[in-house]
């Protein structure tokens, strides 16, 4: 064949070769045949957001299957542990220094344990015994008291508390009024007013430091008039005290409990409160017994009494 002919032919099979090698990406001028490194990270980015999403969400689910919702305590429910533990500093009168109300008592609405134990039944029940030896020992009484041991009876009888729940307490009181005295508290079961705690004055009481956070209701305890020299009229069983936190004892800068003058505000009505012309004042009004919240030199929003002091 003539030099001339086969040069060609050479070219032609060279050319051939070449692409076979992979030498044909030469008329691409830079483009690769993978996927450029740019596109494959706009590939990942686009479907990350959605796998990261999905981990994220089956963590949390699983998170919370492992630790259940935990229901939180409305605020002033539950008592704290210092409740009744803390003395305040004394002040002329042998009071505690008035302070501010904490927090957790603004809105005091605990349910402190029965001291004695549940009477029988669902609905409202009562006790009426002449006072035990045994309870009286366990009382304030003594021989000095204006009221003889054998004319106080030992009232039980079960109270709302603020969880709503049935409890029981227990009253010492004068046996004149003792019956009148469970028709009220039946009314107040009846309307479904709360108390907190319903227990017998100790003499341990009398003369412990003052902590002023005490919310007890209670009737007899032979001590004299605030200030004075008489004869108060629970020291004849005549009187009762009714949720003393929540309805202090006011006389100019003077508020007891001490640490309850956040229930000064009066317009700020919460559980447990005695208000004028309320179900407590109409009940025991009903027994002739008056309120001394009513009285205009001092307040004593907790009081009711026979003789109306």
């Amino acid at each position: 064949m003539p030099r001339l002919l086969r040069l060609p032919l050479v070219l032609g099979l060279l050319c051939v070769a070449l692409v076979t090698a992979g030498c044909g990406s030469a008329p691409h001028q830079g483009r690769d045949t993978q996927p450029h490194p740019s596109t494959s990270a706009q590939v990942s980015a686009s479907r990350a957001p959605h796998r990261t999403h999905r981990i994220h969400r089956t963590h949390r689910t699983h998170r919370a299957e492992r630790t259940p919702h935990r229901q939180r305590s409305a605020p002033g429910t539950v008592p704290p542990s210092w409740l009744g533990t803390r003395v305040l500093p004394h002040q002329p009168g042998g009071f505690g220094r008035i302070e501010p109300t904490p927090k957790v008592l603004r809105d005091r609405r605990f349910t402190l344990p029965d001291t004695v134990p549940m009477l029988p039944g669902h609905g409202f029940a009562s006790r009426i015994e002449r006072a035990p030896a045994r309870v009286l020992a366990r009382s304030t009484w003594r021989p000095a008291c204006p009221v003889a041991a054998a004319d106080l009876d030992w009232v039980r009888l079960t109270f709302r508390g603020f969880d709503g729940s049935r409890h029981t307490g227990e009253l010492l009181v004068n046996r004149t009024a003792a019956a009148d005295l469970v028709r009220v508290f039946h009314r107040l079961w009846d309307l479904r007013f709360p108390l907190e705690q319903m227990q017998i004055t100790t003499k341990a009481e009398q003369t412990a430091p003052p902590t002023g956070d005490g919310n007890d209701t209670g009737a007899f305890n032979c001590r004299p008039v605030r200030g004075a020299t008489i004869w108060s009229e629970h020291a004849y069983g005549l009187a009762v005290d009714v949720n003393p936190f929540q309805n202090p004892y006011i006389k100019g800068h003077l508020v007891l409990p001490e640490l309850a003058s956040a229930y000064l505000d009066r317009s700020w009505h919460r559980p447990g409160m005695i208000l004028p012309g309320g179900p407590v004042v109409r009940a025991f009004a009903s027994i002739g017994w008056g309120w001394g919240g009513s009285w205009h030199s001092l307040k004593d929003l907790q009081h009711f009494s026979a003789n109306g002091r």
